[in-house]
């Protein structure tokens, strides 16, 4: 904490958030000075998605967030980062090996050169992998998760990284630099379902890979966020997965092999018949008239979400920190109650019948992970956090014990 408020590494922080750092400041000549740039953007994440959220509160038009989309949208940023706890730094394997096997030439570490060739290169890749997960079924049915918001903020980004900036709040339109960046205007399209965002704007960092291969749109009617078919849940795991369950379906609905592979290797709208990406006329028209899912649920119901929230943060924090000298199976122990966690809460937002079930487990299970020390706590906390859990203990069977008399009394 005491670096973050470190007047020159909070400046170099906010500046690289928005691409303004120089080629000194982020070339390195081994991989292991690299950087750990999610655990470093963070507080400058969290710190920007604050300041979103009054400004958006000082408008008079539509909210850019609602709570329980944006704990969905956390969900999925703690869900993305989970793999790596048990198969830890593929990527930088990967790319050694084929650095070492098949790499044509070296460049120097230390030229502006290779630092603006790399930025050009990078994105250059970014647009066309982008552009596989829309229109590659297979990949799309991770993709999607990013897209399953019907709001447009920076929350959203965390529904599967953050390497894009969101910042509709700010700036409807940047002039010159249109042609060039890829600005929010450019983004709120790609997140549209409107017919004319559909498989649009792709870019990383740039918008000229668009204009070059066919796939920009420009901003005109409103546009409408999310999935052209919305899910209307905010239960995380269905978020992540139930596209492939989709997938499945259709994969054995047919009977050739060919269009078997169609349903993988195609556009997620393809049919049989249909073009390669398919045809997007039969998209739902959308009229900008629209309302974002968002069930009614109490306000102290959304205070217990937030606080328990927290309690799960600091434990996903601290799994993050020690599980090098963890044993695999605490870990996949932990991994499992952050992902019940997740997904109670989810049924909360919800307000599904069964929620004060599943949450009634998950705070026993948070008392024998408290007891058993696989949870630790600030001291002067300790107390607090004992009695909160004890009283949602008896909160929740409360409500089951209210349930049950429910039935009954329509029963008789």
């Amino acid at each position: 904490m005491s670096q973050v408020m470190d007047p020159i590494y909070l400046t170099k922080g906010i500046r690289s958030m928005f691409y303004m750092v120089t080629p000194n400041e982020s070339s390195f000549e081994h991989v292991e000075d690299v950087p750990l740039y999610v655990q470093q953007a963070t507080p400058f994440f969290i710190g920007l998605m604050a300041v979103e959220l009054v400004v958006s509160l000082l408008k008079d038009d539509a909210p850019v967030a609602d709570f329980g989309d944006f704990v969905t949208s956390l969900s999925a940023g703690i869900i993305s980062r989970m793999p790596a706890l048990f198969a830890r730094s593929i990527e930088v394997t990967g790319y050694i090996y084929v650095w070492n096997n098949f790499h044509l030439l070296e460049l120097p570490w230390d030229s502006a050169w290779t630092w603006w060739l790399a930025f050009l290169g990078v994105d250059f890749g970014y647009y066309w992998v982008h552009r596989f997960a829309h229109e590659l079924n297979i990949i799309w049915a991770a993709h999607q998760v990013h897209h399953s918001s019907e709001y447009y903020n920076l929350s959203t980004a965390l529904r599967q990284s953050a390497t894009q900036q969101f910042s509709s709040w700010l700036i409807r339109d940047m002039g010159p630099l249109e042609w060039v960046l890829n600005t929010p205007s450019h983004h709120r399209v790609h997140h549209g379902r409107n017919e004319y965002c559909i498989d649009k704007n792709y870019g990383g960092a740039l918008i000229i890979w668009d204009r070059l291969f066919g796939t920009f749109a420009l901003e005109s009617h409103k546009v409408v966020y999310g999935l052209v078919n919305p899910i209307n849940t905010f239960e995380i795991i269905y978020v992540q997965f139930h596209y492939y369950k989709y997938l499945w379906k259709s994969f054995n609905r047919y009977t050739t092999i060919f269009n078997k592979l169609g349903v993988l290797w195609k556009g997620p709208s393809w049919k049989p018949g249909k073009p390669r990406l398919g045809d997007h006329s039969e998209v739902p028209e959308v009229t900008g008239e629209e309302l974002p899912y968002s069930p009614s649920w109490p306000l102290a119901l959304q205070v217990y979400v937030c606080l328990h929230g927290l309690m799960l943060l600091g434990c996903y924090q601290d799994l993050f920190q020690s599980q090098l000298v963890l044993p695999q199976l605490t870990v996949l122990m932990m991994t499992g109650y952050i992902l019940y966690s997740l997904t109670s809460f989810g049924f909360i937002i919800d307000q599904r019948p069964t929620a004060s079930m599943w949450e009634l487990l998950r705070c026993i299970m948070m008392v024998m992970l408290l007891r058993y020390g696989y949870m630790t706590v600030p001291g002067p906390l300790a107390g607090l956090i004992e009695a909160s859990v004890s009283l949602s203990l008896l909160y929740w069977g409360l409500q089951i014990v209210s349930q049950l008399v429910s039935v009954e009394k329509k029963t008789a």
